[in-house]
């Protein structure tokens, strides 16, 4: 399936429905097979002891997979996350970006399913891992 929503439009789409958190975040790449998006860490997002917060890398994953999922299927407001499990595997310095690199490991008629891992701006170590389970909307 190809690509149909680019990131100029996914862009547009969270500014539009979702303008709550759309600031939060910034869509750096689609292709058929993934998407990166950045989380602009901002004093909101963090935690005592300095570092991001875990609902917040949580709102990066879920984001992540759902813009994923948009770009293939096209703008569909109520596909909704029906499971989501994400590991905190090391803590985010608070200064920093956070980089998520999602991929779909499947796009039915019905579900999706997604796979994301988060990195700080320039490390190579991820932070934190993510699967998530999406319901697709009946045509």
């Amino acid at each position: 399936m190809s690509i149909k929503m680019s990131v100029a439009a996914l862009t547009e789409f969270l500014d539009k429905t979702f303008p709550q958190v759309a600031d939060d975040f910034v869509i750096e790449q689609v292709t058929e097979d993934s998407i990166t998006i950045r989380l602009k860490v901002a004093d909101r997002h963090l935690r005592p002891g300095g570092t991001v917060s875990g609902p917040a890398m949580f709102a990066l994953a879920d984001v992540s997979i759902y813009l994923a999922i948009l770009s293939r299927i096209g703008p569909q407001e109520l596909a909704v996350t029906t499971n989501a499990s994400i590991d905190f595997m090391r803590k985010p310095a608070a200064n920093t970006d956070l980089i998520a690199q999602g991929s779909l490991l499947k796009l039915g008629r019905l579900l999706a399913v997604g796979d994301v891992l988060i990195y700080p701006q320039g490390q190579t170590q991820p932070v934190a891992r993510a699967s998530m389970t999406y319901a697709l909307p009946r045509d």
